[in-house]
Order: structure tokens, then sequence, then C-alpha cells
């Protein structure tokens, strides 16, 4: 062999080869055991031990022993002897444990070391690898459970230690809202809103309804602690994950959320309930709590209790309920809105579908008091064989009859808008306010009687159908200071819900025209050539006595004389009453026959722009008025008989301006929470408020308004007013003390479009004038409420602008109206046709061309009836205003914080 090949030798002493020349084993695969052998497993070690020190083959595993002892030691491997001989020294001693000292085959890390310290918390796991490692024991997850219970439950001890029983919130008891009349008597003391909670003693409430409720609802509440924990525990993961809101699902809870606590649903309240519930089911006697619970709930239609409820329901006390009513009414207990069966609020809770949902619920409430052993089967079979125990048409609180109702809306509405965020809504309906309002009850009433004793003589569906659905509203108020003295909203507000004085959409006609005449003597008539940025530089202020064409069909110009076209090119020819020609005529005589003619016209002199400036200074709301088409001048827009009314109050007054309004002052629990300030200015000059109340003089004295003349020659200015196809006729007026507008129009509350109809017709009459029943009740109402109250005179007017002539008038125009030195009166308010010296209006309407579709303003309509609002020209060219299609307002409603 050659020596290249022959290896060296090797050192003496250990490792892998020597072991293995040592033992003689070859350098390959491990030899197994003979198979012939008999040692047996409990001389294996001790066998290989002795074979290794004579030469012999090593025992069983010599190699795999080997590198386990390397592992295990950190040192070299070892031959089979010595691994099998120092298994119990050092570090050594592999799984399968090794030799005499080693002590046989334990697992431990041996050696000299002795036991390992076992650690308080074994995380993570000693002796585990991987993942086993980080997975907690059994008795590591245990402990930690009763730790945290532990610690909650100390939590809540202490908790319970330190939480006391609150005094019962003030929404848990009766509060009411007491209005006060203007000289300081009551007028009417009303829940909140519609707060209806009267409270009973236990001995009162049949046995029936307590049963009914506690099957229902809380069958264990006679033997629990006052709260359910799992019920707890879904409330609180339903609003942590932002889910539906739960509430406590025991009478306990029921009864501190409605007595102590507010009803937000949030984690804190939720917690407070917990802690309340359970001090007061250890504290409170049952009775107590059951008694508390029904008479807090909430049962629906307003009413809070048990006794309520039963009246609102079935119109009995809650002590005469049989138990199929007592069954029904704790079903609404879980869901008002939804259960009762005359339907609620929300596509959801309809007739048909509360009906069912109530009846599953009636039954069910049966069947636990069966189940739970407070009913028979029999008697339960009886109530289901009589059926479902229908309840009465829901009816609003009596407390709102007649005009009381619509005064509380309004005197709420204006509170909650004028108290700059200190009075809210919601604060309102808790209750407990005194609201001083400004509505005189002598007045409210006699307004009311008025407006009955013309109906009851004149209106009668049952003769006539075009009688039915005829609507009156008005409004009284003080000239300088604003105060509303009485209104009239409708019949009742119990049957009639919106408030006819408030913001109806109702166009008011020819009563628009004062502000079109203040207009002029204000700021002139444009001068041809005049530039938009010039202003009023030049202008021609204008007279009363300036002449216009008061003829038919006049064609319209622009304030410089060009023929005006619409947005098609067409000219504007508008239309008197009954196609009559007037020829030139003053404005004031125009005023006095209401023309319609030389108020378009001057209302393009002027601007429609200015006339709705200055109309906005009188007190009228830019909100409630038409688009600038010409017709604006004549009454297209819709202000309410609130704000006509204090509009004309303002030229009663001089010219000075005031917001209506309808409460002083405001106190709650000794204090005041509002006070009215006078926010009262200078809208006109007061030559010009005294000129236009000259020229309304003269309407009633001897114009289209003689029907509204006040007895004994009471002085008195106003304008009569009427739409086209007599929608709406209106009457307002004023004294130097009282400002009065009534309006009349005729609407189907029930219909789906809701559209004002045409009043032709109505009461046997041809057509309805401003002149006809609202200028009747006008005068009926002033006489009675300024009885015995010192008749004023107005200031006399100074002269005031120039004589101007408008197109087509002719500089000396002949006389059109003879002033009756002595005019008569006669104090009977019997609606008839308007007479005057000289002039007999014929109200023979003109053909119909078109009818006005939905809220077209610039609809192509017809005309009729004194000239009031006749708004469109011949062969229905464009009117510019809307005269059919409304939207009703809600019970007092307001724009923007004031009065519509």
């Amino acid at each position: 062999m050659s020596e290249h090949r022959r290896k060296p030798p090797q050192p003496q002493g250990g490792g892998r080869a020597a072991a293995r020349r040592g033992s003689g084993q070859p350098s390959g695969r491990r030899a197994a055991p003979p198979r012939n052998s008999s040692t047996g497993p409990d001389e294996t070690a001790s066998d290989a031990s002795a074979g290794a020190s004579s030469g012999d083959a090593p025992a069983y595993g010599g190699r795999a022993a080997a590198r386990r002892a390397a592992q295990r030691g950190g040192g070299r491997r070892r031959s089979g002897s010595e691994s099998a001989g120092a298994g119990g020294s050092g570090r050594g001693g592999g799984r399968r444990g090794g030799g005499a000292a080693g002590g046989g085959r334990g697992r431990g890390r041996g050696g000299d070391s002795g036991p390992v310290k076992k650690r308080f918390i074994d995380y993570p796991r000693a002796g585990k690898y991987g993942f086993r490692r980080w997975v907690p024991s059994w008795k590591l997850v245990t402990a930690t459970c009763l730790g945290f219970m532990g610690v909650m439950v100390g939590a809540v001890g202490i908790a319970l230690l330190m939480v006391d029983i609150p005094t019962a919130q003030a929404a848990s008891k009766v509060q009411k809202n007491v209005y006060y009349w203007a000289d300081g008597k009551t007028m009417v003391v009303a829940g909140g809103g519609e707060l209806n909670r009267q409270i009973v003693p236990l001995s009162q409430i049949p046995n029936s309804m307590q049963n009914a409720v506690i099957a229902a609802e809380n069958a264990s509440f006679e033997t629990d602690s006052g709260v359910d924990p799992m019920g707890i525990a879904r409330a609180v993961m339903k609003m942590a994950q932002g889910g539906e809101t739960q509430s406590g699902s025991t009478i306990t809870q029921q009864f501190v959320k409605n007595t102590y606590l507010n009803q937000e649903q949030t984690l804190q309240r939720k917690a407070t309930e917990l802690l309340i519930s359970i001090k007061v089911g250890l504290k409170t006697n049952k009775d107590d709590i059951l008694a508390g619970y029904l008479n807090t709930a909430y049962y629906g239609r307003g009413a809070y209790g048990i006794q309520a409820a039963a009246r609102a329901y079935y119109n009995k006390d809650c002590s005469d309920l049989s138990p199929t009513e007592s069954a029904f009414l704790a079903a609404t207990l879980n869901g008002p809105n939804l259960y009762d069966p005359w339907g609620g609020q929300g596509p959801a809770a309809t007739p048909e579908k509360n009906t069912k949902r109530a009846t599953e619920r009636w039954q069910f409430t049966l069947r636990r008091e069966v189940e739970t052993k407070r009913m028979k089967p029999e008697e339960r079979q009886k109530w289901l064989t009589k059926g479902f125990p229908k309840a009465q048409k829901p009816k609003p609180a009596t407390n709102r009859a007649g005009q009381i109702g619509y005064l509380t809306d309004l005197a709420d509405a204006y509170v909650v808008a004028h108290s700059k965020g200190k009075i809210t809504k919601a604060q309102l309906d808790k209750g407990g306010y005194q609201i001083h309002t400004t509505f005189q009850k002598d007045k409210v009433d006699t307004l009311a009687k008025s407006v009955a004793d013309v109906r009851k003589a004149n209106i009668k569906p049952k003769e006539r159908k075009v009688d039915e659905h005829v609507q009156f509203g008005g409004a009284s108020v003080e000239p300088g200071s604003g105060k509303i003295i009485a209104i009239y909203g409708g019949e009742s507000a119990l049957e009639h819900y919106n408030n006819n004085a408030d913001y109806t959409g109702v166009q008011v006609g020819s009563t628009f025209k004062p502000f079109v005449l203040a207009s002029a003597m204000e700021h002139g008539k444009r001068n041809p050539g005049l530039s938009p940025d010039q202003g009023d530089d030049d202008r021609t202020l204008v007279s009363p006595e300036s002449m216009y064409d008061g003829n038919n069909e006049v064609t319209l110009r622009d304030f410089n004389g060009q023929v005006w076209h619409d947005k098609d090119g067409s000219e504007w020819h508008q239309k008197n009453d009954g196609g009559e020609d007037r020829g030139p005529i003053s404005l004031r005589t125009a005023m006095q026959f209401s023309v319609n003619t030389p108020y378009i016209q001057l209302g393009m002199d002027v601007g429609t722009d200015v006339v709705q400036q200055e109309a906005i200074k009188a007190g009228l709301d830019k909100k409630q008025m038409a688009s600038l088409s010409p017709t604006f001048s004549l009454g297209t827009s819709a202000p309410s008989a609130i704000r006509l009314a204090g509009a004309y109050g303002t030229f009663a007054a001089k010219g000075k301006q005031a917001q209506p309004y309808s409460v002083e002052k405001v106190e709650k629990d000794g204090k005041a929470v509002y006070e009215h300030e006078d926010e009262s200015k200078q809208a006109f000059d007061a030559n010009i408020a005294n000129n236009v109340t000259d020229v309304l003089r003269n309407v009633v004295e001897h114009g289209t308004g003689t029907s509204a003349k006040l007895e004994g020659d009471r002085p008195a200015a106003g304008k009569t007013g009427t739409t086209d196809e007599n929608r709406s006729a209106w009457f307002a007026g004023y004294t130097p003390q009282l400002s009065t507008a009534i309006g009349m129009f005729r609407v189907d509350p029930n219909a789906k479009q809701q559209e004002f109809l045409s009043m032709r017709g109505v009461g046997g009459q041809k057509t309805i004038h401003g002149a006809s029943y609202p200028a009747e009740i006008w005068a009926d109402f002033m006489d009675k409420a300024l009885k015995g109250k010192q008749a004023e005179d107005f200031d006399k007017p100074q002269p005031i602008g120039k004589k101007i002539y408008g197109d087509g008038a002719s500089p000396t125009p002949s006389p059109t109206h003879t002033v009756d030195p002595t005019p008569t009166h006669t104090p009977s308010h019997t609606p008839s046709a308007p007479t005057s010296p000289t002039h007999t209006p014929s109200h023979t309407p003109s053909a119909p061309t078109h009818t006005c579709g939905p809220l077209d303003w610039k609809c192509k309509g017809d005309g009729d009836g004194e000239g009031d609002g006749d708004t469109s020209g011949p062969g229905g060219h464009p009117t510019g205003g809307p005269s059919a299609t409304i939207t009703p307002s809600k019970p007092g409603s307001i724009w923007d914080g004031t009065y519509g």
C-alpha cells in the first residue's frame, strides 16, 4: 500500500474515531445487537459497561447514546462505555437515564445541581418548546378568570357602598306648563307638549294589569334581585357594537330608568342603572317598584302612567280595565308607536301592521299569564274567543279645544325661536314653565264668535257641496308694539290642526297694493334713461293724486316707456275686474275701486324689487313672497294673517314697525328665563304712512270696503283682496288702536294633492270677494273689540310727491268719484256686494282660458272678481304667481324664528 494512502496514527484519547477504534466498530452504520443475545432490559446498562471494558461489542445504541451524551454534556461525543458510565455525573444522563449514579430513567436535568425551583406564574411554560411554550395551562386560565371575577366583585361591592339612590328626577313627576292671558289670569295648565301623566296607588291598579305586565315583561320580578346580568351584557354588547339600543330587561331596571335617570342610551347610563337597580332591589318594596313602573312607563298617545293610558285607549279609569284590555296595554310597553292599532309615525307603523303586531303581542301576554300561573286556561280562552279588545280612536288632549291649542302652539314656537337657545323644544316639553302671553281672552273669544256667526249664517255644507272645506283665518295685532292680541286658527285645534292665522300659502291679492303705493311715495317713479347705478337720483316721488291709465287690457310698459315682453316675447295686457275701462284715474281712486292696470304699471315704474324691499320694511317676510314678475304688485305673495295684520299696523302707527310677538315673559322656578325686548323701528316717514292711511280710509268709506265701516263712524282704513278664480278673499284694515286681517279660502285637507279650490257659489253667492264675508267678520270683530274705547282719529296727511301722469293718462282727467261729506253706515254686517257713490262693480268673471299648474310661477291663468289678484292678461299671458297648488303649514309653524 502506498504511503500516500496510509493514514497517520491517531492520537489516543477520544473523539468519534477513537470511540470506533476502541470498540472495533466499523465507521459505517451502528451494528445491531446479536439476535441471540440473552441480555434483558434490566441488564443492558451493566452489560454494556462490562463489554466496553473488556473490548467486546458495545451495548445497543452505542453511537446514538454517544451523540445524545455529547448534546447534553456540552463536550465531544463519548464512547458507549463513557456514555453509560457517566450518566449520573455533570449534565449527563440522557433521556433514557444512565448508570447507577444516574438513578434509573429520570428525565430531569440530573447531576449534582439538585431540583429546579418552580416559578409562581409558569408563563411562558418551562419544559415546553415551540408554540406549546405560549399556550397557558388550564390552571393558569382558571386562576386568571377567578382573579378577574374577584376584582370585579370587589369593584361592584365598593361601587354599591359608594352609590346612593338619587332623588327622583323631575321628568318622572307631573310637570305642566302654565300659560297666562295678557291680564295675568291663567289661560290653561298644559303638560309639556303632549305630556299626560297621572299617578295612582297600586291599590287602584287592577291585579289583571299587574299580572299582565309581570308575565310579559319580567316573570321573576317578585323573586329576583332587580337585575338581569345576561340582559345587561346583551345591552352593553349591542351598544358597544353600535347596534340597536337595548333597555333594561327587568321591571326594576325600567323603574330606575324612568324615575332616576335620563333616557339616553350610553354605557355610563347603563352602568349607573345597574348599580342603582341592585340597591333599589335590596331596599325598596316590590309593590312600590311595580307601582312606580306602571305610573312612569310610556304607553303611547302622550300617556305616561296606567291611568292616563286607560283614558287614552279605553276612556275609563284604570281600575275598570278588564284582563284583556290589561293584556293589550301591557303590549304597548313593548313600543307604543308600533303597537297602537290606529297607527303611528313612519312607514312601519301603519294601522294594518300595528294591529297585527298588537294582536300577536296581546295573545303572547295572555299565554304567558297562563304559563306563569297568573291566569286560568279557561279564562284565557274566554278572552281569545271575544277577540282583540279594540281601542278607541286617538283623541288629542282636551286642553287644546277651541283656540287654546293654536295659542299655546304659537307661544311655544315663539319661545323656542326667540330665547336664543335658553329654552329648547325638549326643555319646553318637560314642562315647569310659566308663560305669559300677549293674548287677550275677550278678544280671542270675540274673534272666534264673529267667524262662527258668519259661518253658521252662510256656510251650509249640507245644502251646498261647494260650501264644504271652507276655512277662515285671522289675526289682530296692536300697532306700534306688535303684540298679538287675538288669532283665529280654525274651528278647533282638536279637529283642524293647521293654524290658519299662521302661514298657509294663501295669496293676499289686492291687500298688497298699499305697499306699492308706499314704495312710490318713498322712492318715486323711475324716469326714462335711469341706469341701475343711479339709485333714487333720477326719480320722481309719486302722489296719491298721480294719474294712470285705468282702462282694461292696457299694454304694460317698462319704466322707460318701452313695451314690456315676457320671456316668450309676448306683450302683456292686464285685465281689470269684469273687463271695465276706467280711463285716466288717480292712484287714490284706483285703490278705492281696486283697479289693477294702474298698480301693475306703477309697480313697473317703481321697480318690483323696490316694492319688495318696502313690503319687508313694513313687516312682511321675504320667504313668503312670490317671484318678481309684474303681477308681484297685485298680490301673488302669501303672507300670513299675523304678518299682514302686523304690516298694516305699521301704517296705523305712523310708520313705526314692530314685529308681531306673542310672549312677554317666561319664568321657571320663580326666575325669568326669557323677556321680550322692544325692537321696533321707523320703517316709513310718518307722512308716507299717513298718506297711505288716508287712501285706505277712502276705500272703507267710499270704495270696495264699505261693508267694513265701523259703528259710530269710528275712523277705519283697510283694503279688500281677492285672487284668481275666487280661490282666496281677504280684508285687512286698522284703527289707531288695532290692526286686523281676515282671510278666507277653501281647501280639502284630506285630498292627496293639496290645492286651493274656487269659492264661486259659496254661501249661495255668485262670487266671493274680500268685501263680503271677510269684511263682515272684520267689522263685527272690530266693533266689539273696540267697544267702550274712545274713538281715535288718524293724523291728517300732508301733501306728498308730485302729481305725475303715467302712460296714457290725460293731464286733465275727469273726476272719477265724489266724496260724500256725510257717509252713512248701517251697523248690520250682512254680506252684500260693495257699494259706493259712483261705482257698482259687476262681478262677472271672464271666461277661463287655462288652469294654473302646481307652483307655475309663470302661469297662464284667468282672472275675476273686483280686480283683486287678477294677475293675467287677455289670451292667457303669464301671471307670475302660483294660484292653486299649496303646502299647508304645520301647527305653530314659523319662518326663521318669526311668525309666518
